[in-house]
C-alpha cells in the first residue's frame, strides 16, 4: 500500500517562502504523475502541481508556475514543492498525490494526510 507522508508546512508571514516535501513509501509501481493538490476551508480540492515520471511538470495557473517550484528525488523518493511570494490566498491545506495510471495527476489513487500552510498579512 502507498504511504505518503508530507512535512514542511508552517505559518509564514506575506512574501515569505516555505518548502514541502512528500516521502513515498510502499508502491510496487512507479507513480506516472505526482504531485501537490490544495484546499482551502469552504474551498474544492485544486491542483497545484505535478510532475511525471519524465520528469515533466505542470502547473495550475501560471502565477503558480511564477511562484511555485515542484521537483523530486528518485533516489529518495521523494517530491517537494518549493513556495515563494506566498499570499493570504495561498492559506491551504496541502496535500501530496500518486498517480498510478495517469499523467498531469489526472486522477490521483493515494493521498497524504496534508500538511497545512497558514499566510499571515
Amino acid at each position: 500500500q502507498v504511504r505518503l507522508v508530507e512535512s514542511g508546512g508552517g505559518s509564514v508571514q506575506s512574501g515569505g517562502s516555505l518548502r514541502l516535501s512528500c516521502a513515498v513509501s510502499g508502491a510496487t509501481k512507479s507513480a506516472l504523475s505526482m504531485g501537490w493538490f490544495r484546499q482551502a476551508p469552504g474551498q474544492k480540492r485544486e491542483k497545484v502541481a505535478c510532475i511525471d515520471e519524465e520528469g515533466d511538470t505542470s502547473y495550475w495557473n501560471s502565477d503558480m508556475r511564477r511562484r511555485f517550484t515542484i521537483s523530486e528525488d528518485p533516489g529518495k523518493n521523494t517530491i517537494a514543492l518549493q513556495m515563494t511570494d506566498l499570499q493570504v490566498d495561498d492559506t491551504a491545506m496541502y496535500y501530496c498525490a500518486h498517480d498510478k495510471a495517469n499523467y498531469y495527476c489526472l486522477n490521483p489513487e493515494d493521498w497524504g494526510q496534508g500538511t497545512q500552510v497558514t499566510v499571515s498579512s
